[in-house]
């Protein structure tokens, strides 16, 4: 594993926000066919702001690494922040990733995505 950062490698051994959460009113999923990674979010939103996320994430170090990242980079913020978060700011905020991982980096953003449009539906439903 010496080709990942010491940041990566912490999000990887000591995932922040692993797991489920009470109330979740968004669930995202995203998966990479080619890989075999897959990952749920799941938010809880009040007032715009994604109070509480967490996620599980069935895949390599790559994908663990960049599904706890981006949690760690949304919670907090509102929804109008969150959805400008990108691959890139994950990739750099780990110090990078072994290039035949980089692809993990967008799995996390893009289920963090499909969340916050999954509170929007139940919004309008609502």
């Amino acid at each position: 594993m010496g080709e990942f950062s010491d940041i990566a490698l912490d999000h990887f051994m000591c995932p922040r926000n692993m797991g489920t959460i009470d109330s979740p009113n968004g669930e995202g999923y995203n998966g990479d066919p080619s890989c075999g990674d897959y990952i749920e979010m799941y938010v809880r939103i009040e007032n715009n702001i994604i109070e509480d996320i967490g996620f599980l994430v069935f895949g390599c170090a790559g994908a663990i690494a960049s599904g706890s990242m981006t949690t760690v980079f949304s919670k907090g913020k509102t929804l109008e922040e969150s959805l400008k978060i990108t691959e890139k700011d994950i990739l750099e905020s780990l110090g990078g990733l072994p290039q035949n991982k980089k692809h993990c980096s967008n799995i996390g953003v893009q289920a963090l995505r499909n969340a916050i449009q999954d509170y929007y539906e139940k919004a309008k439903v609502n």
